[in-house]
């Protein structure tokens, strides 16, 4: 049933605070959309500013224990002080996207 919600609400709000690398690239600080396809819990998620693409990635549909009152995105530091984009919450969602890992080494860089 998870998978089902997710599919059918699959676009959302990425806030961040402060500049946070996702599929291997710094995004700065601002808003982006998040669309994402597949049937969960493994989907890709297409990160756009504006009419851009500008990552693309592996994520996980994960269930959240409370439904969050606002969009989050949760960062990891990293030892060297940079932040990595690990997970995307969704105001009025009981679910998450949480960012693979292995996406790093994928990036938007072909535009397409």
């Amino acid at each position: 049933m998870l998978a089902t919600t997710a599919l059918a609400a699959s676009k959302g709000t990425l806030q961040l605070t402060t500049p946070a690398i996702v599929a291997g690239k710094q995004l700065p600080a601002g808003e982006y959309k998040v669309t994402w396809e597949g049937s969960g819990p493994a989907v890709e998620a297409n990160i756009m500013q504006g009419k851009t693409l500008v990552a693309k990635v592996q994520a996980k549909i994960v269930e959240l224990d409370r439904t969050p009152s606002m969009d989050a995105a949760v960062v990891r530091k990293s030892e060297d002080g940079s932040s990595t984009l690990n997970q995307i919450r969704f105001s009025g969602k009981k679910y998450a996207l949480e960012v693979s890992d292995q996406s790093a080494a994928r990036s938007a860089d072909t535009g397409k």
